[in-house]
């Protein structure tokens, strides 16, 4: 059963005469262990009607490109196959979503969907919500905890959101069994947009062109092999290994979280239920750190700007502003990978080159950004632009919430320093007694 904290009515309309119920599939694109497709399946039971899972292909998705595309289609390529074992039929259109939903919703008698926390995403179930004539139920399939239950409001730090979700996790962290598909949907003849030339499938969209990328291939089984890989050869030495990007020490997990391929409730128990030693710690990036962001960006509107900022962070930022640089570059220069610092650099390639940033050199990424142009308001930008263009995990939460704490966000204030003021600063002297900087340079060069 789902919890019923995860679940939210959007509309006061009663079952409607349609032929089946439908799950809108958008931000959980798996067919494990997803509480808003069993929750589709329960409610179709009860019904007497089949499930149908839609999912509306747009090539217009913002700040979506060919990197992200591939493997999120490859993620959806074996989401259709596993609901299809099971007696389900993924429809996928090419058409915006939004229009797409309402379309079906037409001849369901009941639509599902699962739970965004992004400003445009939210506005996409609420225009749905208001077109419907059937009942539109949301389910939070994303988080450990839902975000209301841990707090109505946005948290400071994570010294203040650990407690309340803490306090929780046990009621949340459950196993969660499949339902029986007691009316299959395989005989309805949908129009349907084919995914299983991935490249083909490609071709078809009009993408921005950023290349794909060899080192992540989407889906839930790579994610969960990556997840047993992790506890079986990494979690013991997490807490030493993880702020190393020299020791290949995280779980890799993340572009699948971003993409739903993977629950969190699934990789924590999975976590938990190894007794390691770095269990704790882990679950502090997985639980605490993201839930903090999601928490973020569903209570702070400004979240992809400047004024997201606490007061004394956005205030010293704005006293400095016209502090003299030593250096100052485009964006251009920074998309190139062409500064003066040869860490810098390697960041940016290991992002250009993987779709995906070491945690550790991605806070120095974001802090050099800041120093090496002209204002923090165009530094904030560059930096969420090309994180949102090149890792396979931007355009989320977490993706704006590591660039917003590079400016201060969920930290406090330190020493005041020029082109800082009170805010967290880092250097090249910092890395190298983290760890072996230059090693980390000729890994990069490598790849």
């Amino acid at each position: 059963m789902v919890e019923e904290e995860r679940i939210s009515v959007l509309n006061d309309e009663d079952p409607s005469e349609g032929d089946f119920v439908t799950y809108w599939m958008q931000s959980s694109q798996r067919a494990v262990f997803n509480p808003a497709l069993e929750y589709a399946v329960e409610k179709g039971n009860e019904l007497g009607l089949p499930v149908v899972v839609y999912f509306g292909l747009t090539d217009d998705f913002p700040e979506g490109n060919e990197r992200h595309y591939k493997f999120m289609l490859e993620g959806l390529k074996e989401v259709e196959k596993s609901l299809a074992d099971r007696g389900i039929q993924l429809v996928i259109r090419k058409e915006i979503p939004t229009e797409g939903a309402v379309e079906i919703a037409d001849e369901s008698s009941y639509l599902v969907t699962d739970r965004a926390y992004l400003r445009f995403l939210k506005d996409w179930r609420d225009h749905v919500s208001e077109r419907v004539d059937c009942p539109f139920v949301q389910i939070e399939s994303d988080v450990v905890v839902p975000v209301e239950t841990t707090s109505e409001k946005e948290e400071y730090a994570a010294r203040t959101i650990r407690p309340k979700i803490q306090d929780r996790m046990d009621r949340f962290l459950k196993e969660l069994k499949e339902t029986e598909v007691k009316h299959p949907s395989l005989d309805f003849d949908f129009e349907k947009y084919e995914i299983k030339n991935i490249e083909e499938a490609l071709n078809k969209l009009d993408l921005k062109d950023v290349e794909p990328v060899d080192q992540y291939i989407g889906g839930t089984s790579r994610a969960l092999n990556r997840l047993d890989t992790f506890i079986d050869e990494k979690l013991d030495h997490y807490l030493e290994r993880s702020n190393d990007p020299t020791k290949n020490g995280l779980s890799g997990l993340s572009p699948y979280l971003h993409f739903g391929q993977i629950s969190p409730v699934q990789i924590a128990l999975k976590v938990e239920s190894s007794g390691s030693p770095g269990t704790e710690d882990f679950l502090e990036e997985l639980v605490v750190r993201r839930e903090l962001s999601m928490n973020f960006v569903n209570y702070n509107e400004n979240y992809d700007s400047l004024r997201c900022l606490p007061g004394w962070a956005y205030d010293t930022l704005k006293e400095h502003e016209d502090d003299e640089r030593e250096y100052l570059y485009s964006k251009k220069e920074f998309e190139e990978a062409r500064t003066h610092d040869p860490y810098w650099n390697a960041a940016q390639k290991e992002m250009l080159k993987t779709g995906k940033m070491h945690g550790y050199m991605r806070m120095y990424w974001g802090k050099k950004i800041m120093e090496w142009t002209g204002s923090p308001e165009e530094a904030f930008q560059i930096a969420l632009s090309l994180n949102n263009k090149y890792e396979l995990d931007g355009r989320d939460p977490n993706g704006y919430t590591g660039v917003a704490w590079c400016f201060g966000k969920h930290d406090r204030a330190w020493k005041e320093r020029e082109i800082f003021g009170k805010v967290r600063y880092m250097n090249a002297n910092g890395l190298k007694r983290k760890f072996d900087a230059d090693k980390y340079v000729e890994q990069v060069e490598s790849l």
